[in-house]
């Protein structure tokens, strides 16, 4: 049984975010392993506080990943 593990920073992604996320995950996953093994693939979200997370020695939050999504310097 496959499991796919997502971490993402606390406040980044809506539930709706988070629910297509799983579902597109899901569906990579059975495009390579075959639909037989949909009903046993498991995909988990965990969400990871905010500034409890850190790239090059700075923390990010949700608003610094909103930046940098945005294409502004975080």
């Amino acid at each position: 049984m496959p499991l796919v593990n997502i971490d993402v920073i606390e406040n980044v992604f809506t539930d709706d975010q988070k629910a297509d996320i799983i579902d597109r995950v899901t569906n990579a996953m059975v495009a390579v392993e075959g639909e037989n093994m949909r009903q046993v693939t498991w995909v988990r979200i965990n969400e990871v506080k905010e500034n409890d997370w850190a790239i090059g020695g700075q923390l990010l939050n949700a608003a610094a990943v909103h930046a940098l999504a945005a294409g502004k310097a975080a």
